[in-house]
């Protein structure tokens, strides 16, 4: 019953296309609406993937609501809404007479403090990547939302692009992997975890470059990536789930690897 009613929302929900350039401005193509109140999650989502796309940073200023709404190709109300919806979740901050600024929500603070006292280690930040992100997986391979699974393959195929590239962007790398695990988030259409999974991918994308970096590990990612998305598309959601979870504890060794050398230890 949650599976079919999970289903009839995603399906009655307007779609967002992915941010493209036309002459230095961001374009959307908007479909035609179904639950009106997924609007304000959804302008909201395009705003973050705005804020990425331009690496932007806490403190930046986004542009003003109407070149927003231009560059999103929405209208200024739903720009309004958006950015309402990100404000409540710490995600930015109005000042009047000033503008829209950016910055980091109170648990990504609460986090990195706790990292930074070693109370909250990599160890604790993947098992929470395991919560989130393998149950979703079950749940976009359970409901077969095309439309996101093509949005899941496309943010694949871009990441696989860069990273065959020979000379690496590696903060595009990280963007891009980033996206391809946002992607399947949104295809298990629970906007609550999507933004959850923002935080988290936040923390964790800052020590990706290292765990990427690794001999052999670009290689690895990208046939891990690739038994995910072939599970999803199968509808398997326990070969999906079983995908997903293999790719995290993958990464989490390497990580754990990675960090052994920088402290000067061998690794297990």
């Amino acid at each position: 019953m949650i599976a079919g009613t999970i289903r009839r929302a995603v399906v009655a929900a307007r779609e967002i296309e992915p941010i493209e350039e036309t002459k230095g401005r961001a374009v959307v193509t908007w479909r035609e609406v179904g639950d009106k109140s997924s609007v304000p999650e959804r302008v909201a989502t395009e705003i973050l993937r705005f804020i990425n796309s331009k690496s932007l940073v806490p403190g930046d200023q986004l542009p003003p609501e109407r070149t927003l709404a231009e560059l999103l190709g929405v209208s200024r109300p739903s720009v309004r809404e958006g950015a309402k919806y990100l404000e409540a979740r710490g995600h930015l901050v109005v000042r009047r007479g000033q503008g829209v600024f950016i910055q980091r929500p109170p648990i990504y603070e609460g986090l990195r403090h706790g990292m930074d006292e070693r109370k909250i280690t990599f160890r604790h930040l993947f098992d929470m990547r395991e919560v989130l992100e393998v149950p979703a997986a079950g749940w976009a391979a359970d409901i077969q939302d095309q439309t996101a699974l093509d949005k899941v393959e496309t943010a694949l195929e871009e990441l696989n692009a860069a990273a065959a590239a020979d000379v690496k962007d590696w903060n595009l790398i990280r963007y891009l992997d980033s996206e391809f695990h946002m992607r399947i988030v949104a295809a298990a259409g629970n906007p609550f975890l999507d933004q959850t999974l923002g935080v988290l991918n936040e923390l964790l994308r800052g020590g990706m470059e290292t765990t990427i970096n690794q001999p052999g590990r670009l290689a690895k990612s990208r046939a891990e990536h690739a038994r995910i998305l072939t599970a999803l598309r199968s509808g398997d959601p326990t070969k999906a789930r079983s995908a997903s979870r293999s790719h995290i504890r993958a990464a989490y060794r390497a990580a754990m690897s990675a960090k052994s050398r920088e402290d000067g230890m061998p690794s297990a």
